[in-house]
This record gives structure tokens, C-alpha cells and sequence, in this order.
């Protein structure tokens, strides 16, 4: 059996492959494939419709936020946010906490002034900056809920005088939050969401329309939402994907049912690493992430020993990021508990051999 720890694109639930798989070959008894599908028939405005609403549902998101899934993945969230939020002279407010933190406030500065008001570069993101102060004169604040790479995570959502703004690429409908207290909140969906491709966002629309720049039709959300994140062909295969992620999501009780799943998964690999001296967590008790567990080793030449039994064991996407080392485990929410359960008596049967 193989057990998938990747970081992104990773798990999805069987039963998401299987309804996908027949859905290729053959979508809703109607002898196309979704791969084939107009993206202007009634077929896929079902597809698209129904997804919407689903994330409205499990986010519970009132009337002002809109639902988008648009190209791009998140990185492209990085120059989009500010080209919409950020006239040139304004400034844009920025925690800087990990990589990915760090790219958005590259790419912001090309639309305005950024204010970094703290970061955690100084002990290599291994903390979450605490004790702030974000500027009230600032049009919105960014922050990176969730850090795939470093393993830190926010806990809390702050107070926040403007709008705030949230990557939760890595983390989103992991844990129940006010989603409603987010002005823009963007995603890529291949972690907790569905298929590479695509990406989520959702925008509270009374703060667009409000820079004094033009937008190009394709960069404006404003458009997209007038069109149903259909200006042009959306990624229909990646869209479904997500519906049936979604569908899957709704069907094991929603965010609060898979928050307890996390959370279980999240405690049992934690308290197995405390518990065995031969492995080291690198990151802040406090500030550790539920969704990417990350850690070294005290004898790092036993390392390669490690990622070889995991490689014997089927255990996949075990090895930390390049710019990192070390090890990463994600547990996203398609990630059964089950796998967690083998991932951590194969670390003790290791740690007991080379005690």
C-alpha cells in the first residue's frame, strides 16, 4: 500500500479518482467525455454552479463574498491581488512568514509600496511573527495562513484595522474560521481542494472597482465575477475535480467533521516526534502547522536511512523541501488517519534500531 505525504499536487480522497476516471470516459451517461464537454452547455454550468454553492455552504460565506475559480494557481494571486487592491502611491501591509509570503511582497512592489510589518526570516520562518502592529492607513493586510515549506501555521485570525487578505493555498477548509472576516481569501487547489489547474478565490466584492488604474479584462475580478469565471474557457476538468472533492468534503460532515481528523492526525505525529530523541522538530511548538509537519534529524547521516525504509515502506513525499532539507509530512484533508498510524510506528521501529 502507498501512503502520499506530498505536499502538493497530493491526496485525494478514492472515491474523487474513481468519479473522475468514469467522468473521462463517460460524463453524467451522456456518451462525452468532461474533457470534451462545451463549457457554455447547461452540462458544465451545473458543474460550475454546483461547486460555487458548495463552497459557499462549507465556508458558510454571506452574500457580499463571491466565488471564483480562475487559472493562474496562486501564484498568480500574488500580482493579481495588488493590481486590483493597490493604486500606485498606496501601500499594501505584508506579514512576511515563509517563501511564499516573501514572492507576494516581491510582486506587490510593483504595484505600490509594500510595509513588511514583521517577519521570521531572522530564525530561517521557523516562527510566526507575533506583537505587530498593522497600519491603519494601509488598503489591506496579507498574510500566508498555512507555510507548505517551513511547517507554521496561524491559529487565530488577526485584528486587522483594514482589510485582510489570505493565501490558504496549504490550509484552507482544514479547520473551521469566520471565512466571512476576509475581504480576499485565494487557493490553489491541488492540497485540500481537487486537481492542479485551478484556482480558488473568494472576494468580499465591496472593495473592488476602487483603483485608479485599468485592468486588463483577464487581471480584473470584477469581470470574472460579471462572467461567472467563465471569461473565457475555465479548466473544466480541474473545476470538476474540485466539485467532486467538495461533494466528498460535504459527505464526511464538513469543515468541523474534518477539523477532528486533522487535528487527531496532527497530535499522533507530533507526539511521536517529542516522544523519540532521534528526530528534531524545527519549528515553534506554538506556531506548528497541522497541515505540513516538518522536521530533521539529530544525526543528519541517518537521514538517507530514513527516506530509504520510508521509500521500502511505500511511504511517498517524505522528503523536506530543496530549500529546507530534512522532512516534510502533509496531511491534507483527503490523508487517512490510517496512514498516519503506519507513518509513526515506522518512525519508533526506526528510532528503536538506532537508539
Amino acid at each position: 500500500m502507498v501512503h502520499n505525504f506530498n505536499a502538493g499536487p497530493s491526496v485525494l480522497p478514492k472515491t474523487v479518482f474513481e468519479q473522475a476516471s468514469q467522468a473521462i470516459l463517460n460524463f453524467n451517461n451522456t456518451g462525452l467525455s468532461i474533457l470534451e464537454i462545451g463549457h457554455r452547455t447547461s452540462l458544465f454550468q451545473n458543474v460550475m454552479d454546483e461547486a460555487i454553492a458548495l463552497v459557499k455552504e462549507l465556508m458558510q460565506l454571506d452574500s457580499n463574498r463571491e466565488v471564483l475559480f480562475l487559472h493562474g494557481g496562486a501564484s498568480t494571486q500574488f500580482f493579481q491581488v495588488p493590481m486590483n487592491l493597490l493604486s500606485e502611491g498606496e501601500t499594501g501591509a505584508y506579514l512576511d512568514c515563509g517563501t511564499w509570503g516573501t514572492k507576494a511582497i516581491k510582486e506587490a512592489k510593483v504595484f505600490g509600496n509594500v510595509d513588511v510589518v514583521a517577519s521570521s526570516k531572522d530564525k530561517n520562518y521557523s516562527y510566526i511573527p507575533k506583537g505587530y502592529t498593522i497600519p491603519a492607513q494601509a488598503k489591506y493586510f496579507h498574510y500566508t495562513s498555512n507555510n507548505t515549506i517551513e511547517g507554521t501555521q496561524m491559529h487565530s485570525i488577526p485584528d486587522s484595522p483594514v482589510p485582510l487578505v489570505a493565501d490558504m493555498s496549504s490550509d484552507i477548509l482544514s479547520a473551521v474560521l469566520d471565512f466571512n472576516r476576509f475581504d480576499l481569501i485565494y487557493a490553489g487547489a491541488q492540497k485540500n481542494i481537487g486537481a492542479a489547474g485551478v484556482n480558488l478565490v473568494i472576494v468580499n466584492k465591496e472593495i473592488l472597482g476602487k483603483v485608479n488604474r485599468k485592468l486588463p479584462s483577464m487581471m480584473d475580478y470584477q469581470q470574472h465575477i460579471a462572467n461567472g469565471s467563465m471569461l473565457n474557457t475555465p479548466p473544466v476538468f480541474a473545476v470538476y475535480v474540485c466539485l467532486l472533492t467538495l461533494r466528498w468534503l460535504k459527505e464526511q460532515g464538513g469543515v468541523a467533521a474534518i477539523e477532528k481528523i486533522n487535528n487527531k492526525k496532527s497530535e499522533l505525529i507530533y507526539n511521536t516526534l517529542d516522544s523519540l530523541p532521534v528526530f528534531k522538530p524545527t519549528v515553534a511548538k506554538e506556531d506548528r502547522s497541522k497541515m505540513n509537519v516538518v522536521f530533521s534529524m539529530e544525526n543528519p547521516e541517518l537521514e538517507k536511512d530514513f527516506l530509504d525504509l520510508c521509500k521500502k515502506e511505500g511511504m511517498v513525499g517524505i522528503k523536506g523541501h530543496r530549500t529546507v532539507g530534512g522532512f516534510r509530512v502533509s496531511l491534507y484533508n483527503a490523508l487517512p488517519l490510517s496512514s498516519v498510524e503506519a507513518l509513526t510506528e515506522l518512525m519508533k521501529h526506526f528510532a528503536l534500531q538506532h537508539a
